[in-house]
């Protein structure tokens, strides 16, 4: 929501250089640069600490994102917790075949659930740095985005008092469900949607993973996947209507379903154990254009929303987090705007690219279950050409990665 700004003497008045909106991946990375520059801010999050150091999500970290962290500091815990990945495999026909990225390009993946990297975020911009974070606020409202002197009032849960903080900028860092969005006017942005009509009953379940890779399952009963969390827990997935209810999906009929459409010749059978998880992810994006108006800058998910089809989520936060934490302390510290004029577009040229291959790759996974025969077989050429052509297979572990010269 965007409102003028309150009258001074309606609510306490702070005074801040930047606040950011969101305590996930992009806000607290993006709080962690500018601390390390000295840039006065405080961060905004409508939960609490243990709330957002513990939700389950997703946790494959691009090798470059690991990176890019390390050498800020923010994350020095990541190379001994996370496991390195090394190659992905999927199953089709049948058969499996084993797809070993690092032989052809000399990178990894890092699997390394959300919540760890929160706490390590936290941890380093809190506990180290000193940086003034706010849980449970309520009612954030952004004011004045058009002048020099942009706002954001909150209600504080302590007191149930109004509080402003007049800033130079807002980072909003919210998520999908945030309210930074939606305080750009509707004629200043444009919203681009996509809806794949299919949705994904995402599974935790406390097993071992059967295998040391990610699992694709390509099946005529619907996709299916594998992905290693931990050395006890395990995330499925299994294709489903749109909006179907998890209730439908009962411990047997899970199980069974995932022991079909994973079943491959030769595969080490999977390990049966207790769901911890389960919900319904119906398969949707949208990319927000420009990812700034005024002085608000969206980052991560309240920019850009791309399904968990490629595990591309969380990297897009990071980068968008990189590159707007180190173009605002460039402005802060010595005046160089150079980074926050081309930060949208810079932002968006991965955004699109991780948009497509994520499209291309849900016709991969999708296309033998979709009832059209001829969308089946064409998707059957594509994946076996995975496997016969090097330069096909340059190719995906390039997009796969995220590792294209031009980034």
């Amino acid at each position: 929501m965007i409102l003028p700004s309150p009258h001074l003497n309606s609510a306490p008045e702070e005074r801040r250089t930047v606040v950011v909106v969101g305590a996930g991946p992009a806000g607290l990375t993006v709080g962690g640069i500018l601390r390390a520059a000295s840039v006065d801010c405080v961060v905004l999050e409508t939960e609490s600490r243990q709330f957002i150091e513990t939700r389950p999500r997703a946790g494959v970290i691009e090798e470059w994102a690991v990176r890019e962290l390390g050498r800020r500091g923010l994350s020095e815990r990541l190379p001994e917790r996370a496991e390195s990945h090394s190659a992905c495999e999927f199953r089709f026909e049948g058969e499996r075949y084993r797809f070993p990225y690092a032989d052809l390009t000399g990178s990894h993946h890092y699997v390394y659930p959300q919540p760890l990297l929160v706490t390590d975020l936290v941890r380093e911009y809190a506990d180290v740095r000193g940086g003034d974070i706010r849980f449970g606020v309520r009612d954030v409202t952004l004011h004045d985005l058009d002048s020099d002197r942009p706002a954001v009032s909150y209600r504080c849960p302590r007191t149930g008092e109004r509080r402003l903080l007049r800033c130079d900028f807002v980072a909003g860092c919210d998520g999908a469900r945030g309210v930074t969005r939606d305080a750009i006017p509707v004629e200043r942005r444009r919203i681009a949607r996509q809806d794949d009509g299919i949705g994904w009953l995402a599974l935790l379940a406390q097993v071992p993973p059967s295998t040391d890779c990610v699992l694709f399952g390509v099946h005529p009963r619907g996709f299916a996947g594998q992905m290693p969390r931990s050395p006890e827990l395990t995330r499925f997935y299994l294709q489903c209507p749109p909006g179907d209810d998890p209730e439908n999906w009962p411990h047997d009929r899970v199980w069974t379903e995932l022991r079909e459409r994973l079943g491959a010749a030769g595969a080490p059978p999977l390990t049966e154990g207790r769901l911890v998880e389960k919900r319904v992810l119906d398969m949707h994006h949208y990319v927000v254009e420009p990812l700034a108006h005024g002085r608000l800058l969206l980052a991560g998910d309240a920019g850009h929303l791309v399904a968990p089809i490629a595990a591309k989520g969380m990297n897009l936060a990071l980068h968008d987090a990189f590159l707007l934490g180190d173009a605002l302390a460039a402005h802060v510290t010595k005046g160089d705007g150079t980074g926050l004029d081309g930060y949208s577009a810079a932002c968006l040229r991965r955004v699109w690219d991780y948009q497509e291959f994520s499209q291309w790759l849900s016709d991969i996974y999708h296309g033998v279950a979709s009832g059209d025969p001829f969308r089946a077989g064409t998707t059957l050429a594509r994946l076996r050409r995975l496997f016969t052509s090097p330069a096909a297979a340059a190719a995906f572990a390039e997009q796969y990665l995220g590792t294209a010269p031009a980034y």
